[in-house]
C-alpha cells in the first residue's frame, strides 16, 4: 500500500507541474502583445516593425513620449479629461448600485420582484441600439458635447446592482436583526453593518466601472465632438493621423494610458484575494 501512496503522491505532483507550466504559457500569450508594446513605444518608427523582433531596443528614445505628453497633440488634456470623467462615473456608479443593490436586497417593498426583473431585462439591449434615442436625449436636455454626456449614463449600472445585490443577499439576517435591536434605523444598517462586510464586491466593480469608463472609445466618438474634451481612446486615435512615428506615438500614449489602472488593480488586488480566501466560509 505505501509504494502505492508514493506513486500517487508523486503522479499529483506531476499533474500540478504541469498544469503550472501550462498556465504559464498562457500567461505568457497573454502578456506577449503588452511586453511589444513597450518595446515600441521606445523605438523609431524605423525599428518597430523589423523582424526578428528586439524585444529590448538597441537605441531607445524618449521622444515618443515626450511628443505624445506635452508636443504634437495635448494629450496632457485627454489625460485630465478622461481622469474627471472616470473618477464621477465611478463614485456616481458605485454610490447607486449600493444603494439599489440594499434595496433590492434586504428592504421589503411592493413589486420589488417584478422590477428587479425589469431592471435586469435591460441587459439585454445592446448598447449600439441606444445610441440614437441617447443622442436625441441629450441633445434635448442640453448635454450633448459636454462630460455629462458620458458621467450620467456611467452613473447607473445594471450589472453593479445586481452583483452587489448578490453581496448584500449573502449577509445573515441575523446581523440587521441585532442591529435593530440596538435602535439602527435603515441607512445605519446600511452604512454601518452592510456596506463593510460588502468590502469586496465594492472593490470589484469599481474596478470594472474605472476599466470601461477608462477606455470607452464609442460613447466619446459619438457624443463629443469639440477636440478640448476628448478622452484618452479619441487622443490616442489622433495620431494615426500624423505623418510621422505615428505608430511610436500611440504606444506610448497607450502605455501611458495604462498605468492608472494598473495602480488601481494592484490597490484592489488584497480585496480580491479576501474574498477568495474567505469564500465557502461560514461562521
Amino acid at each position: 500500500m505505501q509504494p502505492k501512496t508514493h506513486m500517487g503522491l508523486k503522479g499529483k505532483k506531476v499533474v500540478k507541474l504541469l498544469l503550472t507550466i501550462l498556465m504559464l504559457l498562457v500567461g505568457l500569450t497573454m502578456i506577449l502583445p503588452f511586453l511589444w508594446m513597450l518595446s515600441a513605444s521606445f523605438k523609431p518608427e524605423s525599428d518597430i516593425f523589423t523582424f526578428p523582433i528586439q524585444w529590448i531596443p538597441k537605441d531607445p528614445i524618449l521622444s515618443n513620449y515626450t511628443n505624445v505628453w506635452s508636443g504634437i497633440l495635448p494629450f496632457y488634456q485627454y489625460y485630465g479629461n478622461t481622469i474627471y470623467v472616470t473618477v464621477l462615473s465611478t463614485i456616481g456608479g458605485v454610490i447607486t448600485s449600493l444603494l439599489s443593490g440594499y434595496a433590492f436586497a434586504r428592504i421589503n417593498f411592493k413589486g420589488k420582484n417584478i422590477i428587479f426583473l425589469l431592471y435586469l431585462a435591460t441587459l439585454m439591449f445592446p448598447n449600439t441600439m441606444l445610441l440614437v434615442p441617447r443622442l436625441v436625449i441629450y441633445r434635448f436636455l442640453g448635454i450633448y458635447n459636454t462630460f455629462w454626456a458620458l458621467i450620467l449614463p456611467n452613473s447607473i449600472s445594471t450589472f453593479g446592482t445586481f452583483l452587489l445585490k448578490q453581496y448584500f443577499s449573502s449577509l445573515p439576517s441575523e446581523l440587521f436583526e441585532a442591529g435593530k435591536i440596538d435602535g439602527c434605523n435603515e441607512f445605519r444598517l446600511f452604512w454601518r453593518i452592510a456596506v463593510p462586510l460588502v468590502s469586496a464586491g465594492i472593490a470589484a466593480f469599481t474596478v470594472f466601472t474605472f476599466v470601461f469608463c477608462w477606455n470607452d472609445y464609442e460613447n466619446p466618438l459619438m457624443f463629443i465632438t469639440d477636440r478640448p474634451l476628448y478622452t484618452i481612446p479619441l487622443g490616442v486615435m489622433e495620431f494615426k493621423g500624423l505623418k510621422t512615428s505615428s505608430i511610436g506615438y500611440i504606444m506610448a500614449g497607450s502605455v501611458l494610458s495604462l498605468i492608472p489602472i494598473f495602480i488601481l488593480f494592484i490597490s484592489a488586488q488584497k480585496y480580491f484575494v479576501k474574498r477568495i480566501a474567505t469564500t465557502g466560509i461560514k461562521d
